[in-house]
């Protein structure tokens, strides 16, 4: 089996190889290529890594390369984790609407409207590649805006075989089987909803909806590890929200607290990359792995420690969990859901995982192509959505509104449509003013330069 990364320059890219090297033999991997643009990083981020890949428990090939042609030449798998333009895209992306007091976040309102209208013509153009050289691959896409790449890729190639993936629902997922003190492969999430837009409305465990029980607890001194949400708001919804709704349900607040730290998420973490960078290329010169891996290491736990607190205000520590559940977190995260993806899909065993896919009747009112983040049931060569049925009637309108502004922007990046775009910011629901839409717009075209499609 071939597995190609692309963006395989990414800080995260170590983990994704740790993850890799401990399930070779029931990947049965031969071969895993590692492509980037950034040929120096790419080595750079080669040094991280090179005791793995020197260890004799590594019995796969490596190949590092950045040729795209090449890297995904008879590849069985290609995942995606690129990011256009990089950690300096994503400070415009934030700081453009926070200087005009709305939200910057990478993958939700204008900022992910801009990583999104960036990213659909790249990603599209590696799936002109695989059609030439590795037609029957299945596409993994880790990048960013999930949900709404998957979808341009289907609408617009009509590839059949992609896959968005996300750790978001899947660490739920085994946060709510540690508070049960159960396997995870015994805990059901009846999950709905978009990517970064999604609920939990029901857990079934031995055949039973604990949800009610779960919300009963909240009541007293109980709390979700990881969730910004007040008790009250989750007892009125009677479900689960996704992390990412905060964003919606505690919209002034999430701005506010951003303004009041003084720097978006994205700016603290390019600090913190530039700093990282730094060290790594000085011990990499010197030839210190040892020194480099504990830079890293050092890196991923301050990282960590930021995630979500400008906009919170505050720190969601996982506190209360085993030390093993904290560290499956923080290690296996995207890894983890896109191995187990195709360790199903090659046949090694059926498993039942939270994606993105087109809907297929799976949630009532969406259209069949309508990419949702659903439970979806995968075997050998196939996935297949599990039925959600109908959904609150609040959670629906939101999902299609943030469904058509998606659809808007991949339209826009394809036809290169000033007034599609203009329109998808304008109805999305963390904007909602025609005026403040084209600022934005208008701000990022000048500010973003080449890597914006040309848009008349």
């Amino acid at each position: 089996m071939k597995i190609t990364i692309i963006g395989a320059a990414g800080l995260r890219t170590p983990l994704i190889m740790q993850a890799i090297l401990a399930r070779q033999d029931m990947l049965g991997l031969g071969e895993l290529v590692l492509m980037d643009i950034d040929g120096e990083r790419l080595e750079l981020i080669g040094g991280l890594t090179s005791q793995l890949e020197k260890s004799a428990e590594t019995k796969f090939r490596i190949q590092r390369t950045t040729d795209p042609t090449q890297a995904l030449m008879d590849a069985d798998f290609v995942i995606t984790t690129f990011r256009v333009g990089g950690i300096e895209s994503r400070v415009i992306d934030e700081r453009v609407p926070l200087d005009l007091g709305l939200l910057g976040q990478e993958t939700t309102g204008p900022g992910g409207f801009a990583m999104g209208i960036r990213s659909v013509p790249v990603i599209l153009d590696y799936v002109k590649m695989m059609r030439k050289v590795c037609p029957n691959a299945w596409l993994i896409n880790f990048a960013n805006p999930a949900g709404m790449l998957t979808e341009a890729i289907i609408r617009q190639d009509a590839w059949s075989k992609v896959v968005g993936i996300c750790d978001a629902p899947s660490s739920m997922h085994l946060v709510i089987a540690a508070l049960l003190n159960a396997k995870p492969e015994d805990v059901y999430l009846d999950y709905f909803g978009l990517n970064h837009l999604g609920w939990i409305k029901r857990i079934v465990y031995q055949n039973h909806d604990i949800l009610p029980d779960l919300l009963e607890l909240l009541k007293s001194s109980v709390e979700i590890p990881g969730l910004p949400f007040d008790k009250e708001l989750v007892a009125s919804l009677r479900m689960i929200p996704n992390e990412y709704l905060y964003y919606y349900y505690y919209s002034f607040q999430a701005v506010n607290n951003t303004l009041k730290a003084g720097e978006s998420r994205g700016e603290k973490i390019a600090k913190l990359n530039l700093h990282l960078l730094g060290e790594l290329k000085e011990k990499y010169d010197a030839h210190d792995t040892i020194g480099m891996q504990a830079a890293y290491q050092a890196y991923l736990s301050v990282r960590g420690d930021t995630y979500m607190v400008n906009e919170t205000g505050k720190s969601h520590a996982l506190s209360g969990l085993e030390p093993k559940v904290i560290k499956s977190l923080s290690t296996e995260g995207y890894a983890g859901v896109a191995l187990n993806l195709i360790e199903a899909l090659i046949g090694n065993r059926p498993m039942v995982q939270i994606l993105n896919v087109p809907n297929r009747g799976a949630i009532g009112g969406m259209d069949d192509l309508d990419v949702v983040e659903i439970p979806t049931l995968v075997q050998h060569d196939h996935i297949q959505p599990m039925v959600v049925g109908e959904i609150p009637a609040h959670c629906l309108g939101l999902i299609k509104q943030i469904k058509r502004y998606e659809q808007l922007t991949i339209e826009a990046a394809v036809e290169g449509s000033y007034h599609k775009a203009l329109l998808a910011l304008t109805i999305h629901p963390l904007i909602r003013d025609f005026t403040v839409a084209r600022h934005i717009l208008n701000e990022y075209i000048s500010q973003h330069r080449g890597y914006f499609p040309d848009l008349q």
